[in-house]
C-alpha cells in the first residue's frame, strides 16, 4: 500500500471538533495547549464550545482547523502508527497541515502563520466566490475571461473535482460569470458565504503582507514531498515552500491535478486527516478506484489504528 496523507481546508470546521481527542489522547491535548500558548487566546475553547459565528470567522477557522488536524496526526503517532506516507498534500489552508506532517513547519509556527493569513484574507473585503456545478474546466475558463473587466477579474479559484469548480473575483464579474456559466450549460451557480475573493488576483495585497511573515518564519526542508496547490508537483526545499505559501494566496487550488499527480506517483490510498469528509468526497469523483480513509475524530482514529 502506498498512501498519501491529505488535510482539509476552510469550510470543514464545526463546533466540538477535537474535543474527544483532547480527553482521550495526551499527544492531542498537548497540541491544543500549544495552540493556545502560541496564539495567546483560547483557541481550544473556541473549537470545543464555539460560538459557531466566531469559529467560522476566517482568522479563527484557519488556526482551529490546523490545530485539530495536527492533534489528530499527533494522536495517530501516539497510537503507534509509524508507516510513512509517500506524499502529503492539503487543500488551500490544509497545505499548512501537510507541511506540519512533513516537518517543514513546527505546529506553533504554522499556527501563527495561518492566523496571520486568515486575518489578512478576512481584511481584504473585496469580491466573492461561487461554486459552479456541471461545467468543464475549459468552458468555465472561457466564461471567466468573458466576464472579467478592467480591474474586475474573475478566475477559477478551486479545481475541486470534475464538474465542481469554484470561481473567485470582483462581485460584478462573479454575477456575470454565474449567468454566462448557466447559459453554457452549468447546472448550478451557487454564491459562497465567504468574506472575500480568495485565490484570485484581488488577494495580492494579502499575499504581499503574508510574504513578510513567511520571510521571518522558520521553514525547514520537508522530510516528505508535499504536493503543491499551485503547481500540483511535489516540493521539498524550504525556498520552494516559502514561495508556495505566498503564491497560493492568489493562485488556484489545483486539487484535481494534485490527486492525479499522487496517483501517478503510485498512491493507491488517501488518508484524510482532519474534520469532515470533504476531500475524500472530491477524490471519489476524481479517482473512483482509490481507497479512501477518514480520520476525523477519536472513533475513526481508533478504527483506523485497529485495522492498519
Amino acid at each position: 500500500m502506498s498512501s498519501a496523507f491529505i488535510f482539509p481546508g476552510q469550510g470543514s470546521q464545526h463546533v466540538g471538533m477535537g474535543h474527544d481527542l483532547y480527553t482521550s489522547s495526551a499527544a492531542a491535548r498537548a497540541v491544543f495547549e500549544q495552540a493556545d500558548a502560541a496564539l495567546g487566546f483560547g483557541l481550544t475553547h473556541l473549537c470545543f464550545e464555539g460560538p459557531e459565528t466566531q469559529l467560522t470567522a476566517t482568522e479563527n477557522a484557519q488556526p482551529a482547523l490546523l490545530a485539530t488536524s495536527a492533534a489528530l496526526l499527533a494522536a495517530l503517532r501516539e497510537g503507534g502508527y509509524t508507516a510513512e506516507p509517500t506524499l502529503v498534500a492539503g487543500h488551500s489552508l490544509g497545505e499548512y497541515s501537510a507541511l506540519v506532517a512533513a516537518e517543514a513547519l513546527d505546529v506553533a509556527t504554522a499556527l501563527r502563520l495561518v492566523r496571520r493569513r486568515g486575518e489578512l484574507m478576512a481584511a481584504t473585503h473585496q469580491g466573492g466566490m461561487a461554486a459552479i456545478i456541471g461545467i468543464d474546466e475549459e468552458a468555465l475558463e472561457a466564461v471567466c475571461a468573458e466576464a472579467s473587466g478592467a480591474g474586475a477579474p474573475v478566475v477559477i479559484a478551486n479545481y475541486n473535482s470534475p464538474g465542481q469548480l469554484v470561481i473567485s473575483g470582483a462581485s460584478a464579474a462573479i454575477e456575470r460569470a454565474n449567468a454566462l456559466a448557466k447559459a453554457h450549460g452549468a447546472k448550478r451557480a451557487l454564491p459562497l458565504k465567504v468574506s472575500a475573493a480568495f485565490h484570485s488576483p484581488l488577494m495580492q495585497a494579502a499575499a504581499d503582507a503574508l510574504a513578510l511573515a513567511i520571510a521571518d518564519a522558520e521553514v525547514s526542508d520537508a522530510r516528505l514531498p508535499v504536493v503543491s496547490n499551485v503547481s500540483a508537483m511535489p516540493i521539498r526545499s524550504a525556498t520552494d515552500i516559502r514561495a508556495e505559501l505566498v503564491a497560493q494566496v492568489t493562485s488556484p487550488v489545483r486539487w484535481i491535478a494534485s490527486v492525479h499527480a499522487m496517483i501517478d506517483a503510485g498512491v493507491d490510498t488517501f488518508v484524510e486527516i482532519g474534520p469532515g469528509t470533504v476531500l475524500t468526497g472530491l477524490i471519489k469523483r476524481i479517482a473512483p478506484e482509490a481507497r479512501l480513509v477518514n480520520i476525523s475524530d477519536a472513533a475513526s482514529l481508533h478504527a483506523f489504528l485497529g485495522h492498519s
